[in-house]
């Protein structure tokens, strides 16, 4: 070695301190290059490590052959080994900022260490703030918009108004709306919050912003993930956010109205899609089981949302994924478009709009007139507009929320197979960009990479124009509910029936492995009727999950027996003259004037219902 080395100084001084310069540089390249590669954990691990092994080897293959080559005064072949050694060192540099560049890009997925939360106090147009003036706030301590910053606006402002404390965003809306309060906190989401709200659709140009505050806070829901990785059974939690700006980073609270839950198996390649209508109304887990609506959830935080369905439908949700309304539309355009079968609606009337004979709806940013989106029935190839729009679409159908949907399952298989057929890099970073700019998750990036092999395995069938995927899709049976609430309005609901949601539900079960399916062992088939796809808890009814107490009011005792009977409720009639509060000179002797609870008051907790009759006190 050490005549080696002496001849190798007497070489020229040239192929010397090229020999030392492309020897420094392949080593760093060698460490950036190993550094990377080793974080795509799960991608080709064995190719990976027999990457880094042969540009080892080859590394100490240099050093040494060119001493021999130099120390001999053989030039050529010591040129033509550093000439592939800068070839390599190239390739690491270059696959260094590649691999670099999609990590950020997969970090771009995950959401924000940190939310600004922006809360509004708000007023109704027609309302003279002043000190005399009444602030409503939230009452749980906890609520960073309700009453975490609408105090420290208070503070700052030195308001010294009187405040009055709810429950219920929706409540307090409704106090202020009925003059209980002349001022409320909300979020600046506000209006995309509330104007689905029958009672609300005005809201944005009914009230008018008194003060405004922002806050920096922690965002608790990236500790809801849990340590799955992709290559096991999933669930993910799809949620949709409506907003007119940066609705993935600022807020917690978001419009709740379109909740997928979604299972996947990498085994079978199969998932499930359950679509939640908005409206449906179940126990609310973060108000200690009050019920509301579903969406209503969603204006307090994505945890909220969580436990909600998890409560519902008994399934543990593994992650979540919330996607910007606005971001289908970057995302289709990506595609190229994506094939949807538009279903013929039952009116081409959408909201006083006429949509000539299509389906009409509002532009992404829910603007009609010259902006409106008129999308073909039957078979249709749709660009990003068109997608979103007849994602949204529920005025012109007759089943509403539920035709909703239908199409948002729709919209998102048709953009799963669409992406599936991806064949070139740029098509990839168009549709990663839109992606990364309009989805946030609660997954890790070691948690994405882990499910490289499973979408390796997926385009592999995608190209070879194989099933890629199967999708079972849900519906799920629902029925109306006319809901009294606490502030004397009546709110539009739906209920649900239990073997319809046991039948989605079992289906989830079973495709994460938490339960066998059932065998079936008899098969009919008949040539002249139409195949029918399989939807679980479509048309299972039965039992309903929930009731309201029916309106006995201008109806007389005999009529409210059965009625008594039959749902074992302990009845009492008292008889009320003109002395009491609740007589009323339009009924007639005998009829009941009121009764305890209201009719529409959610029957889970009654066991007694008071009925006030026109007559003589006993």
């Amino acid at each position: 070695m050490n005549k080696l080395l002496k001849r190798f100084k007497k070489g020229k001084l040239f192929a010397r301190l090229l020999f030392f310069l492309i020897g420094i540089c392949y080593l760093i390249g060698f460490i950036f290059f190993t550094k990377n590669i080793v974080s795509l954990t799960s991608i080709e691990t064995l190719i990976r490590y027999i990457a880094i092994g042969l540009f080892l080897l080859y590394f100490i293959f240099y050093l040494f052959y060119s001493l021999v080559k130099i120390g001999n005064k053989k030039y050529v072949g010591f040129y033509i080994n550093s000439l592939i050694s800068i070839i390599f060192i190239v390739i690491f540099f270059f696959s260094s900022k590649i691999i670099g560049i999609g990590l950020d890009m997969l970090s771009g997925l995950l959401d924000s260490d940190k939310i600004t939360y922006t809360t509004n106090l708000i007023a109704l147009n027609k309302t003279d703030f002043n000190e005399d003036s009444i602030i409503g706030l939230i009452k749980d301590e906890d609520n960073i918009e309700g009453n975490i910053l609408a105090k420290r606006l208070i503070k700052e402002n030195k308001l010294t108004n009187k405040t009055k404390y709810y429950d219920d965003p929706l409540e307090m809306l409704y106090a202020l709306y009925n003059g209980d309060v002349d001022a409320a906190f909300v979020s600046n989401n506000y209006v995309i919050l509330y104007s689905s709200e029958e009672d609300f659709a005005s809201i944005g140009s009914e009230t008018k912003i008194l003060y405004e505050i922002s806050g920096e806070f922690k965002n608790k829901d990236l500790s809801l993930a849990s340590n799955k990785s992709l290559t096991e059974p999933v669930t993910v939690l799809i949620m949709g956010v409506d907003s007119e700006s940066d609705g993935l980073n600022a807020n917690a609270a978001f419009n709740g109205d379109t909740l997928i839950l979604a299972t996947f198996n990498p085994k079978t390649l199969s998932a499930t899609l359950f679509s939640i209508p908005r409206d449906t109304y179940v126990p609310i887990a973060c108000r200690g089981g009050v019920e509301a609506k579903i969406n209503s959830s969603a204006a307090y935080s994505t945890s909220c949302v969580i436990d909600t369905v998890e409560d519902l439908t008994k399934v543990d949700i593994d992650y979540y994924v919330k996607i910007d309304f606005k971001g289908v539309v970057d995302l289709v355009e990506a595609l190229g478009g994506v094939d949807v079968f538009v279903e013929e609606p039952y009116t081409f009337n959408n909201q006083g709009h006429n949509c000539n004979g299509m389906v009409c709806e509002q532009n992404s940013d829910r603007q009609w007139g010259d902006k409106t989106v008129y999308i073909g029935l039957g078979n249709q190839h749709l660009d990003g507009e068109q997608a979103l729009a007849y994602a949204r679409c529920r005025h012109m159908y007759a089943d509403s929320d539920l035709a909703r949907n239908r199409h948002q399952q729709d919209i998102i298989l048709a953009i799963a197979k669409k992406a599936a057929q991806i064949r070139s890099y740029d098509e990839f970073k168009k549709v990663f960009d839109a992606v990364s700019n309009n989805i946030a998750t609660n997954m890790s990036t070691d948690q994405i990479l882990s499910g490289y092999d499973i979408l390796k395995d997926m385009v592999s069938r995608a190209m070879q124009d194989e099933e890629f995927i199967n999708i079972r899709k849900s519906y799920l049976e629902i029925y109306n509910l006319n809901v009294y609430l606490p502030s004397g309005m009546v709110t539009y609901a739906l209920g649900y029936y239990k073997d319809s949601l046991e039948e989605i539900t079992e289906a989830m079960r079973i495709n994460l492995d938490l339960e066998k399916p059932t065998l079936t062992k008899s098969f009919n088939y008949s040539i002249n009727e139409v195949y029918q796809e399989n939807i679980a808890g479509k048309n299972l009814r039965g039992e309903k999950n929930s009731y309201v107490i029916e309106d006995f009011v201008g109806k007389t005792k005999e009529d409210t027996k059965d009625y008594c009977e039959s749902n074992n409720y302990d009845c009492n009639y008292i008889y009320i003259d003109k002395s009491s509060k609740y007589y009323d000179a339009s009924f007639d002797s005998d009829m009941i004037a009121y009764q305890d609870p209201h009719a529409g008051t959610i029957a889970t907790d009654v066991d007694e219902i008071n009925f006030y009759i026109i007559g003589a006190i006993d």
